[in-house]
C-alpha cells in the first residue's frame, strides 16, 4: 500500500462517545476494539490503515479530554501517528445536549492544535437515533447556539451516524452507508480546498523529521524491510524516544507540587506557633509590644521550629522580621531542588 496517498484522518472526542464504532462504519469492517464501561480508563491513540471505495485512509482514534498526567502520552502518540499531520480532523459527538463538557474538549482541541485546525475539520454526530423522526442534522444544529457556532468555523461541515440502529437500514438519510459516502466526499472536498495539502504546526513538523532521521537510520541496517515497515517502526521509535524524554519533565512537576506543599505546611506551623506566642506575649491591640519585642518572638519561634538558634540581636523592622522566617524556608526549598535533581539523575541511568 503506497503510504505516501494515504489520508490520515484523526477523530478526536471523549471516550465512549463512539469514534471506534464511527471508524468501524467508515472501514466496513470491526478494525477497531469497541471501549466498554470497564475499558475507559485505559483508552490509548490507535491507528489503522485500509483502502476505502479506492481511497487508502488511516484513522486515528484519539481522546483530548484526558487528565492531565494522560493527555501527555495520549497527545504524543496522536501526534507521532498522523504526522507530518492530518488531512481531516473528526470531531465526534453525540446527538445530545451540547454542555460545557462538550465545549470543554472543543477548547481542549483548539489546545492541542489550534483554531486554524478547525478549517480542516468535520463535526460527526452519533446516536443518530436520537434526532426527531423526519429532522436533519443541519436543523438540529440550528436549535443549539454552541453548535451553530462551531459547526460554522467548521466550514458548515456536519454529518450523522449511527452505530447501532443505522446499520442495515437502506433509508437514504438514516442510513450509516449513506452517511459514511457523504463524509468521504465532505473529506475529499477538505483536501481538494487545501491543494492535497493537510494540517500542520510546528510540534508535527519537528515530529516528522525525527521520524525521517529515524527511517533514514533504519534503513541502513534493515535488511529487507519495506518502507511501509521501516515508516511505522520508526514512529513507534520516535513515540518510545518523546515519552521517556516526558517522563523526567512529569516527574519534576509531581515533585514540584510535593515541595509547594511541603513549604506551606511548614509556613502554616510557623504562623501557628508564632500566633500563638504573641498572643500569649500581648493582646492583638496590645500598644506596649515594641517592634523588637515582636521579631523577638517571631525569630525565637521560628529557630525554634526549625531547630536552629535564633540570632542574638532580632532585626527591628519588617522586612528584616521577613527575612528571618524566609530563610529558613528557602534552605529548606533549596534542599528539595537538590532531591529534585538526583532524582532525575536516577531516572536517567536506570
Amino acid at each position: 500500500m503506497d503510504m505516501s496517498n494515504t489520508l490520515r484522518i484523526v477523530l478526536l472526542g471523549k471516550t465512549g462517545v463512539g469514534k471506534s464504532s464511527l471508524a468501524n462504519n467508515i472501514f466496513g469492517e470491526a478494525k477497531f476494539t469497541l471501549n466498554n464501561l470497564n475499558d475507559l480508563k485505559s483508552h490509548c491513540t490507535t491507528a489503522e490503515t485500509k483502502s476505502v471505495n479506492g481511497r487508502s485512509i488511516t484513522l486515528i482514534d484519539s481522546d483530548p479530554g484526558r487528565s492531565e498526567e494522560k493527555k501527555n502520552p495520549e497527545l504524543l502518540r496522536c501526534i507521532t501517528e498522523c504526522a507530518p499531520g492530518p488531512h481531516a480532523l473528526l470531531i465526534v459527538l453525540k446527538v445530545e445536549k451540547f454542555t460545557e463538557q462538550e465545549q470543554a474538549v472543543i477548547t481542549q482541541i483548539c489546545e492541542d492544535f489550534s483554531e486554524n485546525a478547525l478549517k480542516y475539520a468535520v463535526i460527526v454526530f452519533t446516536h443518530g437515533d436520537q434526532l426527531p423522526e423526519g429532522m436533519k442534522m443541519e436543523k438540529y444544529v440550528e436549535q443549539s447556539k454552541g453548535l451553530s457556532d462551531l459547526v460554522k468555523k467548521c466550514g458548515g461541515r456536519c454529518h450523522v451516524v449511527d452505530n447501532k440502529y443505522w446499520k442495515n437500514n437502506n433509508e437514504d438519510y438514516r442510513s450509516n452507508q449513506f452517511q459514511v459516502a457523504e463524509l468521504l466526499d465532505t473529506i475529499d472536498e477538505i483536501v481538494t480546498e487545501n491543494n492535497g495539502g493537510f494540517y500542520s504546526d510546528e510540534k508535527l513538523q519537528e515530529v516528522e523529521e525525527d521520524i525521517q532521521k529515524e527511517e533514514e537510520r533504519m534503513r541502513r541496517s534493515s535488511g529487507n524491510k519495506s518502507q511501509e515497515e521501516i515508516r511505522k517502526q520508526a514512529r513507534s521509535n520516535v513515540f518510545k524516544k518523546q515519552a521517556d524524554d516526558a517522563a523526567p519533565t512529569w516527574n519534576r512537576v509531581l515533585l514540584r507540587v510535593a515541595v509547594t506543599a511541603g513549604l506551606v505546611a511548614i509556613v502554616a506551623m510557623l504562623i501557628n506557633l508564632i500566633s500563638a506566642k504573641v498572643s500569649k506575649e500581648a493582646p492583638l491591640f496590645n500598644e506596649q509590644l515594641s517592634a523588637p519585642e515582636l521579631a523577638e518572638v517571631v525569630v525565637e519561634q521560628a529557630g525554634t521550629a526549625l531547630g536552629a538558634s535564633p540570632p542574638e540581636t532580632p532585626p527591628t523592622t519588617v522586612g528584616g522580621v521577613v527575612e528571618v522566617i524566609l530563610t529558613p524556608v528557602k534552605v529548606i526549598q533549596n534542599t528539595f531542588e537538590v532531591i529534585m535533581e538526583k532524582c532525575s539523575a536516577l531516572y536517567e541511568r536506570t
